[in-house]
């Protein structure tokens, strides 16, 4: 099967999802000798390698490049943690970011996708990444922790540098990397500077937001220090921002790409949440995810040696025809839906939920506002550099009201 067989019609990620295809016919196992990694591919074995963080770590220190603004990062980011110091940290932020905070957002972020759409209410073409997928979570979080309106620019301006990757190819090596890391640790020192001002002023006045909680957040007599939150402040601008653009971004696309998902979408929006789910495993915003192994261990009949870089690759494993029936077809119907976009495990995606809820919500409107939404020339859509993120940097659409 070749990928113009995969959609409905062609789409700008038909060359990505043909490499990916290729790549899951390698499988499960695969050594990549010029990157110098070991790719696991099938679905069980991806799995496995995410559920078991004694044997696969989530520290990488020795095996990727590291750069010291990079580092001040590290101390709350609990994604690049093992236990027991993963689980401290995490819980401690699970006080302050509870599922009760992320469904009190509901009514503000309906509010605020009815603001941004209104905004291109006399428009019959628009940018959808600049009008609504790309501002609206930006605002969510700056709201979220209390950032002052005129300073939710900065975020937009930092996620778009952190994931730019311009300077990258589609596959990237540890060379390419240090350099990357250079050339933005001067907008990751500034983000560090900004964010500890942030904190340090709520210190001085705390405030009902979520950085106060943060503040306060207490297990077995421990807090967050002043650098863990920004940690953790920066892992949310990644896991409830860049991610809901993503994963709305691309949303469009398949739909664009298959106008007879979009039409009963239309006539049963209660289907929307499935259909997202469909979206995530076949268009995940990031593809792999790193481990370190911490001994020799034997998977996918190859004997792996200890501190070894290990991909898991989670497209291919949402492509895993023994896990999924007809997997490269696009099915908003599909259930169950077992795709790996937001992990498995302990590290399972702490954003997950608030992801899920603003692009239910956004594309909602979009598909209850325009009867058509239409990519007119795709050449006109412009990617990020799928080796740092799978998702639309701009999306021009055409669109046609009721």
């Amino acid at each position: 099967m070749t990928s113009k067989e995969l959609s409905a019609s062609p789409t700008v990620f038909d060359e990505l999802i043909g490499r990916w295809l290729t790549l899951r016919a390698a499988g499960p196992v695969r050594h990549d000798e010029r990157q110098g990694v070991w790719q696991v591919l099938d679905h069980r074995s991806v799995a496995a390698v995410l559920a078991d963080p004694a044997t696969y770590s989530s520290d990488l220190s020795g095996l990727t490049p590291t750069q010291p603004d990079f580092e001040t990062f590290r101390e709350g980011n609990f994604v690049g943690m093992d236990p027991p110091r993963h689980r401290t940290l995490r819980t401690l932020v699970s006080q302050a970011f509870t599922p009760r905070v992320v469904a009190g957002l509901e009514p503000r972020i309906h509010t605020l996708t009815t603001e941004l759409l209104d905004a291109v209410a006399d428009r019959d073409r628009f940018d959808v990444v600049d009008a609504l997928a790309y501002p609206l979570p930006v605002i969510v979080i700056a709201e979220l922790l209390g950032v002052p309106a005129g300073d939710r620019g900065l975020f937009q301006e930092w996620a778009a540098a952190l994931f730019a990757g311009d300077d990258l190819g589609d596959a990237p090596d540890m060379a390419d990397l240090e350099r990357a890391l250079n050339a933005l640790a001067p907008t990751v020192r500034e983000m560090n500077g900004y964010l500890l001002d942030h904190i340090r002023r709520h210190r001085r006045d705390p405030g009902d937001d979520l950085t106060g909680r943060l503040l306060v957040a207490e297990a077995d007599g421990v807090r967050l220090t002043d650098q863990e939150i920004v940690g953790f402040v920066a892992l949310l601008l990644v896991a409830g921002h860049i991610t809901t653009t993503a994963l709305l971004g691309s949303a469009v696309l398949c739909l664009d790409a298959h106008p007879d998902a979009a039409a009963l979408l239309r006539a049963e929006p209660g289907r929307l949440p499935t259909a997202l789910e469909e979206v995530l495993r076949w268009l995940p915003p990031f593809p792999e995810l790193g481990r370190r192994t911490t001994r020799e261990v034997e998977i996918g009949g190859h004997t792996l040696p200890t501190d070894t870089l290990v991909m898991a690759h989670l497209a291919t494993a949402n492509r895993d025809p023994a896990r999924f029936t007809e997997p490269d077809r696009f099915d908003v119907t599909r259930r169950p839906n077992p795709h790996l976009t937001f992990g498995h495990g302990i590290h399972f995606c702490f954003g997950a939920p608030l992801a899920r809820l603003e692009a239910r919500i956004a594309l909602r409107q979009l598909l209850d506002r325009f009867s058509d939404l239409a990519v007119p020339d795709h050449r006109d859509v412009v990617l990020q550099n799928p080796a740092v993120i799978v998702s639309p940097r701009h999306l021009p659409l055409e669109v046609r009201r009721p």
